[in-house]
């Protein structure tokens, strides 16, 4: 495996350069496998991801790479960082487990994140279960939860039941798409 993965959920991350820590504001994103019509749920996602970017001093987005959702999020973040600036966050893919197209491919990946992680927790379980244990771990590592979730069933609804449990703030985007004037 490479060197370059690691297990972290630190809470402030020292500045190389300066020798002080940073404050750091972590946002998670869980949707479903499918999306339909991504256009307005890429205009709330960026509204969103732009908005953290110029507000808090450090954010690491945390991302899976599981389906549609993540994918939009994925290059939502990216564009937001080109535009605002990205200096003061990290694209981070979070996996349940060494995945086969990363193992396979390992330079792209690294070239397209600024940082992979491998959950701890998930790592050594079931490959079934394996998802919604790092989905769990993500949700308790985050300051914020953002989902897009339609259905009440599935990996990504249960995984925003927990959030809710556990009182993390939370976005459900679909419920903002489905709420606002401007609905396709």
């Amino acid at each position: 495996m490479d060197g370059r993965i690691g297990i972290k959920a630190t809470s402030s991350r020292q500045d190389l350069n300066r020798g002080d820590f940073t404050d750091i504001y972590t946002v998670s994103f869980f949707g479903h496998r499918r999306i339909e019509n991504s256009f307005r749920l890429e205009e709330v996602l960026e509204d969103i991801i732009c908005r953290l970017l110029w507000e808090k001093e450090y954010v690491e987005f945390l991302v899976g790479r599981d389906g549609d959702f993540d994918q939009l999020v994925s290059s939502t973040v990216k564009r937001c960082k080109r535009k605002v600036g990205d200096h003061n966050s990290a694209l981070i893919w979070i996996q349940p487990y060494p995945k086969a197209e990363y193992l396979n491919d390992e330079e792209s990946f690294h070239n397209y994140y600024d940082e992979i992680e491998i959950c701890e927790t998930s790592a050594s379980a079931h490959f079934k279960a394996a998802i919604q244990i790092r989905n769990r771990s993500l949700v308790d590592r985050s300051h914020l939860a953002v989902f897009f979730v339609e259905q009440k069933h599935g990996g990504a609804y249960q995984t925003m039941r927990y959030a809710e449990k556990k009182k993390l703030p939370l976005i459900n985007l679909w419920e903002t798409i489905h709420q606002s004037p401007n609905t396709d």
